[in-house]
């Protein structure tokens, strides 16, 4: 059996018409040999009146503080609601169709109400249903713990559904559709010449993903990679081919030209974020310091990003709404921080900047030719970071995909 697991975003089965494409991707699949399993997310974003965004402000509006589990069961409605509407398309249309539950798909998870792991995957009933010649339905974003209470998976957690899937089925490849044609060198919002990548490594799109671009959910992408699943991200409203995300680039032609290969994959930028630097004093017990600092903010759920810890200082980042929060706890700690608000990351990303030299060089020459101020940086094997004020984070992206020629 051949299995290919799809995933439909929101905006996919919105209306009737966009329904039609839907199906039309899994008639091709079927007539291509497939048997194919397909994961739904909710309809429509916030406003909408089956979004999860909404379902949440409804019931934030009554009490602000319901509890995970609860809000857990309310959120799980959007997929209930918009698998069903899709098997109900897919059977009028002469297919024969089951929808399942994240539960009843076998999607366990642990009890992190909101933000749930999944633990493991029990995939015997969709094989059997598979085996009867029905298309499978599945509702993203959703499992079971081991003693039946309903949990989410979190932001993205439809496309996480989809990779756990893929990989507990042995799936041939995981499509997912979106309403744009794949990844991208860079928003295409920002950047007029933005264009969609062939084809990128896991490791890049996990970093990409991470660093702001939110075409697939980077636990999805590292689930698919403990396989080494193919991963495709296409256009639901397009035949493009979209962008392969695989563990290694295709094979090259004979006679290829290895001198083009790319140094910089694409560009990625986080906005509304506030750098924070407290001053740690002595340094005989800074490694204390440094300590009670960050399992305060643990302590208070408030995520630590952009990490830099020096002699007489530690900086690091986090997002603006919970600036205040943070801001107060160390004053309450006796810390006098320094504060730089509304800032952005802008981030280069490609599997080739390990090892070659004079990539930071380029990049800080750049945006210092542009006027950007450069806040704070850091790198890795793949990615290097800068962080700029917010009403510089345009233009050093801009700048940096012009600088590494990612138009042409």
């Amino acid at each position: 059996m051949r299995i290919l697991v799809q995933k439909f975003g929101g905006t996919s089965v919105a209306t009737a018409e966009r329904r039609a494409s839907v199906t039309s991707k899994v008639s091709e699949a079927i007539h291509s040999g497939y048997s194919p399993v397909i994961v739904v997310s909710a309809i429509g974003r916030s406003g909408d009146p089956y979004a999860t965004d909404t379902f949440v402000s409804m019931v934030k509006e009554i009490c602000p503080d319901l509890p995970k589990r609860e809000l857990d069961l309310l959120l799980s409605c959007g997929e209930v609601i918009s698998g069903t509407i899709l098997v109900s398309t897919l059977i009028s249309l002469g297919f024969e169709a089951v929808l399942f539950t994240g539960g009843q798909a076998g999607i366990i998870t642990d009890r992190e109400f909101g933000d749930a792991r999944i633990v493991r995957v029990e995939p015997g009933r969709i094989l059997e249903q598979l085996a009867m010649g029905k298309v499978v339905v599945v509702t993203g974003f959703q499992g079971i713990t081991e003693d039946g209470q309903i949990t989410t998976l979190g932001r993205g957690g439809s496309d996480t559904t989809a990779s756990a899937l893929g990989v507990a089925l042995k799936a041939e490849a995981i499509d997912i559709y979106t309403d744009v044609e794949g990844i991208m060198t860079a928003d295409p919002r920002i950047v007029d010449d933005a264009r969609t990548i062939n084809t990128v490594t896991y490791n890049e799109i996990c970093q990409m993903a991470y660093q702001g671009a939110k075409v697939i959910h980077p636990r999805a992408v590292e689930i698919a990679m403990q396989r080494n699943i193919p991963l495709r991200i296409k256009s639901t409203f397009s035949e493009a081919p979209g962008t392969l995300v695989t563990n290694m680039y295709p094979d090259r032609g004979v006679g290829t030209d290895i001198t083009s290969d790319r140094i910089i994959t694409g560009i990625a930028h986080t906005p509304n974020v506030t750098q924070i630097r407290v001053l740690t004093g002595d340094v005989q017990e800074k490694h204390l310091t440094d300590k009670r600092i960050f399992k305060a903010m643990a302590l208070a759920d408030i995520s630590v990003d952009f990490i830099s810890v020096q002699p007489e200082a530690v900086l690091y980042t986090i997002q603006d709404e919970v600036a205040s929060k943070a801001i107060n706890i160390l004053i309450n700690m006796g810390f006098e921080p320094g504060v730089v608000n509304s800032c952005a990351k802008v981030s280069i990303v490609g599997a080739g900047i390990a090892g070659v030299p004079g990539v930071m060089a380029n990049m800080v020459e750049a945006l210092s030719d542009a006027g950007v101020t450069i806040l704070q940086s850091a790198d890795s094997h793949t990615t290097i970071w800068v962080l700029v004020h917010k009403e510089d984070m345009v233009k050093a992206v801009q700048t940096l995909h012009q600088k590494f020629r990612l138009g042409v």
